[in-house]
């Protein structure tokens, strides 16, 4: 991305140290969360360690919406960056999965509605065999 354009995330104008980040799973941000906390509440009194309102929510909203408890679930849906956007989400239908994640739909390798509904089947699949 270029200094002159503005960053919008709507139309996916992301900052170019973005393009290859990977997606990561509620459940695993909420261990990395936990693990941190955990060192905070170590580190006593000391006032530059104490948790934020901010964490503590963030922490609160990956817990209440990890979907993936299992590692080996967790593994299996990162392996495909749009399998993990959706598995984040749940989408029930095509429809909801292409509201929640335009992109899917016309970003790098765009997805028809029979990919997508393939995808949403392999995420009820591995969510049922957890």
């Amino acid at each position: 991305m270029s200094a002159e354009e503005e960053e919008n995330a709507a139309e996916l104008k992301i900052p170019d140290e973005f393009l290859k980040a990977k997606c990561l799973m509620n459940s695993e941000v909420a261990l990395i969360l936990e693990h941190k906390y955990e060192q905070l509440q170590q580190m006593g009194d000391d006032p530059m360690n104490q948790v934020s309102q901010v964490f503590e929510k963030s922490l609160q909203y990956v817990k209440r919406f990890s979907r993936y408890k299992n590692p080996d679930a967790v593994r299996q849906v990162r392996e495909y960056p749009s399998l993990c956007v959706l598995g984040n989400l749940c989408p029930e239908t095509v429809e909801e999965a292409i509201a929640m994640v335009p992109s899917i739909k016309t970003r790098g390798r765009a997805h028809d509605d029979e990919a997508i509904e393939k995808m949403l089947n392999d995420l009820s699949l591995i969510k049922k065999f957890e």
